[in-house]
């Protein structure tokens, strides 16, 4: 290319940092650039939320109308920012490798409550001015107060700094780009598949004229397809929802072993409990389309669910199911009993890591008051595994996401093969992660509960029954058989198993807690047609 291009660019230290990486990216190629500093209105109007401003494409706008005019040649945009359709005249031309997508909750280190989900104080001021956030960390934590929060990157964090706020949410890609220092907070990662992000976080959108055809060959050496088909995906969820930054969707799509995988978290309100859905593909063709009509408002849900566990009144599931008018019963059909009163402290001498594969096993052994002789690495399978421990004083350094057990097996294995793991837990344990463990890691099971059977067990009408382990399963079809028509949620997959070999039908969530079980009904039928694309 014989010119000297000119890239548009807000002034933010990230929005420099971007285009700067742009810049430098096509200098590798022989490319010459040079940044032009442009002001958007989101930039000049700091007093305001953004579902106060008017209009869309609040960081964007001013940068278009300059690439319409020709002032520049290029704009390096944040691609979340951008509305979902090109003014006439521009396109995207090449889209970024995603930065990681996840969210950073940073906490003042005196407002701190390990023994609290997300680790904030409870009644805690959280900062943030997206209303995805705000809707999303309600539902986890009805106590906190979510209060506005805008600025670059740097002036939020020197917000919290100067404790206007007890923790503030923003984006780990704005960090990780910038190489921030954050060790004066306390830092927790909410990851995308826990707490889903904005369509196309984390991704760089290189913006052009479309009568410049050079341009865009040249630019093509920056293009990532995979990573534009995935945002296709979720900007398409965006569109089909008329939504801008104000609009509490967060929408994740990735491609893992081959299937696609989407994550959606749509309110209507910041401070409305969001509905969730997860759903797995193999072709992202009309994929936007299905998912939205799953969230359409002519959409009839079932009358009730049944769900093998006890719940609290304000308990994450009971709330999911109860905003859907669905009626739920609650009832836990096992009940479990110590076996052991003290523990050995010899036991523990040379315990390099300890994994806990339910809830009850976190309880019953930090009931026998455990001391450790020497720090121990925590490994837990989900995310109520993982809050039990945090009500116990300790946090996971391991946390295995997903259902199958053999997955969770194997990335645990790289972390523990050659140590010492301790396994509290039921008498006759299922050892699908001991299973996954090299021959020289030393394996010792510690009985700390057993499980029995409830008898007399009552049969549910409800329209869905939802398992939540193996025994649950067992207790309930002693006396009892399916009634026509009722669907199945399985917690995971050794739950499953008991309905393999029943032939019957089943559903399994992404994720073996609360949220992965409300997101697993949601996507239950019925389901209105799928939306026409507009």
């Amino acid at each position: 290319m014989d010119r000297k291009l000119v890239i548009g660019t807000r002034g933010s230290e990230l929005a420099l940092w971007q285009a700067n990486f742009v810049k430098d990216e096509l200098a590798k190629n022989n490319i010459e650039a040079e940044l032009k500093i442009i002001k958007t209105q989101g930039d000049r109007i700091l007093n305001l939320s953004f579902d106060k401003l008017e209009g869309k494409g609040f960081f964007t706008k001013e940068l278009e109308e300059e690439l319409l005019a020709g002032t520049i040649d290029l704009a390096v945009h944040s691609h979340k920012d951008l509305p979902t359709e090109n003014p006439p005249g521009l396109m995207i031309a090449a889209v970024s490798e995603r930065e990681d997508p996840s969210e950073l909750l940073l906490i003042l280190k005196d407002c701190v409550d390990v023994h609290q989900k997300l680790s904030v104080k409870y009644g805690g001021i959280v900062g943030t001015s997206s209303n995805r956030r705000k809707a999303q960390l309600l539902a986890l934590r009805p106590d906190l107060e979510i209060e506005d929060l805008r600025g670059n990157v740097p002036t939020r964090i020197n917000k919290l700094r100067n404790e206007q706020y007890d923790a503030i949410m923003i984006a780990k890609a704005g960090v990780s780009r910038l190489g921030l220092d954050l060790d004066e907070f306390y830092v927790e990662t909410l990851y995308p598949t826990e707490l889903v992000p904005a369509p196309a976080q984390g991704v760089l959108a290189i913006q052009i004229r479309e009568s410049d055809a050079e341009l865009f060959e040249f630019l093509q050496v920056l293009h990532h397809p995979d990573v534009a088909e995935e945002l296709a995906v979720e900007r398409r969820m965006l569109q089909l929802f008329g939504g801008g930054c104000h609009l509490p969707l967060g929408c994740y799509c990735r491609k893992h072993d081959g299937k696609y995988q989407v994550f959606t978290s749509k309110a209507d309100e910041g401070d409305e409990f969001p509905d969730r859905l997860f759903l797995e593909e193999d072709t992202t063709e009309g994929l936007p389309e299905k998912i939205a009509s799953y969230f359409s408002k002519d959409r009839q849900f079932f009358k009730s669910v049944f769900i093998s566990r006890d719940l609290s009144e304000h308990s994450y599931f009971r709330k999911a199911i109860e905003k859907l008018g669905m009626e739920v019963d609650a009832r836990s059909l096992i009940r479990t009993v110590p076996v052991i009163t003290t523990l050995d402290p010899y036991i523990l001498r040379d315990i390099d890591w300890i994994f806990f594969t339910s809830k009850n096993a976190v309880e019953y052994f930090f009931d026998l008051k455990p001391l450790f002789p020497k720090k121990v690495k925590f490994g837990v399978m989900g995310s109520g595994s993982e809050d039990t421990l945090r009500r116990n004083g300790h946090f996971a350094d391991y946390t295995g996401e997903g259902v199958d057990t053999a997955d969770v097996a194997s990335d645990f294995a790289q972390l523990a093969n050659g140590t010492t793991v301790l396994f509290p837990g039921a008498e006759n344990p299922m050892r699908s992660i001991h299973q996954g463990l090299s021959a020289d890691t030393k394996i010792i099971d510690l009985p700390v509960y057993e499980t029995v059977l409830k008898d007399d067990v009552e049969a549910s009408g409800a329209d869905i029954l939802v398992f939540t382990s193996p025994s649950n399963v067992d207790a309930y079809f002693v006396e009892n058989l399916l009634e026509p028509n009722q669907k199945v949620v399985a917690i995971g997959k050794s739950t499953g198993k008991k309905f393999d070999e029943m032939g019957v039908k089943y559903v399994l969530p992404f994720s073996p807690d609360e949220v992965g079980l409300a997101e697993a009904v949601f996507g239950i039928g019925p389901v209105p047609p799928i939306i026409e694309t507009k």
